[in-house]
């Protein structure tokens, strides 16, 4: 059949919205699964950033999912639409303008959705309009129903969070509970590199390998792969991991550089300097005492303008463990008793951008150029507003896309001390154990490891059901046949879509990473691995049986699993997780709503005959 040409706005208007929904999906989903990480301080955002972009795309190119199930996990029978390709075109563009507006939405006022989630609440929606209610498959229909989609929504968080708290309180009794855990830590190292990787051995045979068909294989065949892949990453840190991490945290050895590593074995006849007294490793506590230098920038939504440059800072103070030290409380307590709330905000906010402004690359260029060049009174086609104007709008594209990468993610999500946020933030914080850094460095290695393994699989498989309505109605356009409902996945729409997913992760996933991570409960590099594994054993089962589940829900019912290994329930911020619940709870009716109004009324509007 020729090309709809009658239908080329309908395609560009998909078009549109497929990527949108696409840099949504990096804003929200994937800033999500790498928030534990970051949180944790096993990776900076930048390096999330870049781990995030390298094996989201390898995952979806090389390996991603190659065929688009039109009906997006058999909600709407495929005969439904009657072989009317102009109709499927629409209904699919209808489900990408809903589920895209509602997940952007939230993603500017910082609400962790499931864009998964949102795209199908958006299709059935679509589908009551088009085809009837009874049409649609609300029942199991053997794992690809709503029913059996939308139990997930309550299984997948509390299953997580028992896989979570299970290979945490693993850790915590090996080596967190013994007298000298930092040997401990390390001689135990290979066993968790083999769970880690067994783990993400399998993640990438059922969930990160579509197109290779490997979950198709024999039996035996995975259980040979699998075993033999953690056998080999146990081996391989024995014989390199461990001695170098030896000389770094036992003997404290000051002089070791990373390519160090290769000498494996003989690392342990290497005498450490006769003056090392300490392990030199990173600082894993989320509240350090150099804080003062970091502005908090607080739990809201930077601006890129200073409107008022006469704020004036307050009193700097350090805060330890949550506290301030006892020689600031009078001055800075007096000071706070005269702020409120917003200007409290505002003053934090004025001190992070007077930081970047005193940068010396193009964002604290852009950062100056904003502050020096305030709009003026009047309208804005006032001549000098409009020189102004001309002057602001580089440096605002600038800020849109450097500003992520410079924020300060853990100060966002400790609070600022004073406020409510801040306070109860510290109270959670207090009722978390504070571990060894040279403890923590251990785990930081294989939170990396699960990480980009999970990503790798997200980039696979999830990008592949982002992209089927965008494939549908590509397929349906440039065929005019409605049948085409799965047809193979052309490569150049799976990388416009990886490319969008990495600038929306790039750009704007620090509005996520705020709220998540640190928000919910204490991180370190010991429970953040716990919790990723956690999410992907998850995952794993649930693709067993057929059953669609959020990586983003299980990571966070993850998060609570290991928080409640703390000892008590205090150790996690309910509130978070209750804002959590709602907006997942509340994307069904209202994606759901938005796809189907706009479906019943483009599909009834009257026109001329």
């Amino acid at each position: 059949m020729p090309r709809l040409a009658q239908y080329d706005w309908i395609f560009a208007v998909g078009t549109l919205f497929a990527m949108l929904d696409a840099y949504n999906n990096g804003a929200n989903d994937v800033a999500n699964a790498w928030a534990t990480s970051v949180s944790s301080r096993s990776v900076s955002y930048r390096q999330a950033m870049v781990l995030g972009t390298v094996f989201e795309m390898v995952g979806a190119i090389a390996v991603g999912a190659r065929t688009a199930d039109t009906i997006k996990n058999g909600i709407i029978p495929n005969s439904a639409f009657r072989g009317d390709a102009g109709v499927q075109m629409l209904a699919f563009t209808c489900a990408l303008a809903a589920a895209s507006s509602w997940v952007m939405w939230c993603t500017r006022h910082s609400a962790h959705v499931s864009s998964t989630y949102s795209l199908v609440s958006a299709v059935a929606g679509v589908g009551v309009a088009t085809v009837g209610a009874s049409k649609v498959q609300w029942g199991w229909n053997k794992g690809k129903g709503l029913g059996a989609i939308f139990a997930g929504l309550g299984m997948a968080p509390a299953i997580s969070a028992c896989f979570g708290a299970v290979i945490f309180m693993l850790i915590k009794l090996i080596v967190h509970v013994r007298a000298n855990p930092s040997r401990w830590a390390v001689w135990t190292s290979p066993f968790f590199f083999l769970v880690a990787a067994t783990i993400c051995t399998l993640s990438i045979v059922y969930k990160g390998s579509p197109s290779l068909g490997l979950a198709k294989k024999p039996k035996s065949y995975i259980v040979a792969v699998t075993m033999g892949t953690g056998a080999g990453v146990c081996l391989l840190s024995a014989l390199f991991f461990v001695p170098y991490v030896h000389a770094k945290v036992i003997k404290k050895d000051y002089t070791l550089k990373w390519y160090h590593v290769f000498l494996g074995p003989l690392l342990f006849n290497r005498p450490a300097p006769a003056d090392a007294d300490k392990a030199i490793v990173p600082n894993y506590n989320v509240v350090q005492e150099d804080e003062e230098e970091k502005p908090n920038v607080g739990n809201h939504e930077a601006k890129l303008d200073i409107g008022s440059p006469a704020i004036t800072p307050a009193t700097p103070f350090t805060l330890v463990n949550g506290e301030r030290s006892s020689n600031e409380q009078n001055t800075v307590g007096t000071e706070s008793q005269d702020l409120t709330y917003k200007e409290r905000m505002a003053q934090n906010e004025a001190k992070f951008h007077a930081k970047l402004r005193q940068k010396s690359g193009l964002l604290g260029w852009a950062m100056r150029t904003l502050h020096e060049n305030q709009m003026g009174p009047g309208q804005i086609y006032e001549t000098k507003n409009m020189k102004t104007l001309a002057k602001r709008i580089p440096a605002m594209i600038v800020c849109g896309a450097l500003y992520g990468a410079n924020y300060d993610i853990h100060a966002a999500q400790s609070g600022v001390h004073g406020t409510p946020e801040g306070d109860r933030m510290a109270a959670v914080y207090a009722h978390a154990p504070k571990y060894a850094n040279e403890v923590e460095h251990t785990y930081s290695f294989i939170q990396v490891l699960t990480a980009c393994t999970a990503s790798f699989a997200h980039g696979a498989n999830d990008i592949g059901n982002s992209v089927g309505p965008w494939a549908v109605i590509y397929s349906a356009w440039s065929t005019g046949d409605a049948a085409k409902a799965k047809a193979p996945v052309p490569v150049w729409q799976l990388a416009v879509l990886s490319a969008m997913i990495s600038i929306g992760l790039i750009t704007y996933g620090y509005n996520i990473m705020k709220v998540m991570g640190n928000k919910i409960t204490y991180h370190s590099p010991s429970r953040g691995c716990s919790m990723e594994m956690g999410a992907a054993l998850t995952v794993l089962i649930f693709s067993q049986y057929s059953l669609p589940v959020s990586t983003s829900m299980c990571i966070t019912g993850a998060t609570v699993g290991v928080g409640l290994c703390n000892g008590t329930w205090r150790a996690v911020n309910w509130q978070r997780i209750g804002l959590l619940v709602l907006a997942w709870i509340l994307t069904i009716p209202i994606a759901g709503t938005l796809g189907g109004v706009s479906m019943g009324i483009l599909l009834n509007t009257p026109h001329f005959k």
